[in-house]
């Protein structure tokens, strides 16, 4: 039986840690029937051990988590563009990435997710807060 809908924030705090964490990004790998014929699952080890590594990793500690971490990896469905995936999302920034490898993710983490510059060659479009679509500066020539 689900647990009675609840408004002691406290309580939803302790069920879901992840509401207080430094959250800084999250990460989303496509796992989708394309994305994953051309290694998305690589991919999202690639992130999750990468981000251990550097102890910034949200999760739990005993499974070489770090319960303070400043950043979520998801595993999703789709994201949209499977037809040139990988794909990825880096949210809050609004940025997907297509063509994604296990080989990428190193420089996505050190240029996108520690030091704020998108990796442009991988960058297929950002989408802003205002929710204004903004190709990519690479000009590809992509579709859905």
């Amino acid at each position: 039986m689900s647990e009675e809908f609840t408004e002691d924030i406290e309580k939803l705090r302790t069920l879901a840690p992840v509401a207080t964490a430094p959250i800084r990004h999250h990460v989303f790998v496509c796992s989708g029937k394309s994305c994953s014929a051309v290694g998305s699952a690589e991919v999202r080890d690639a992130f999750e051990s990468e981000l251990k590594a550097r102890g910034v990793l949200f999760g739990k500690e005993a499974k070489g988590k770090n319960p303070k971490g400043s950043i979520v990896v998801t595993e999703c469905a789709s994201v949209g563009f499977c037809a040139i995936g990988a794909a990825v999302m880096v949210y809050p920034d609004g940025v997907w990435y297509a063509q994604v490898r296990a080989a990428d993710v190193p420089e996505i983490i050190e240029s996108h997710l520690l030091n704020g510059r998108i990796v442009e060659r991988l960058a297929l479009l950002k989408v802003p807060a205002e929710g204004l679509a903004e190709p990519s500066p690479t000009g590809g020539d992509w579709e859905a």
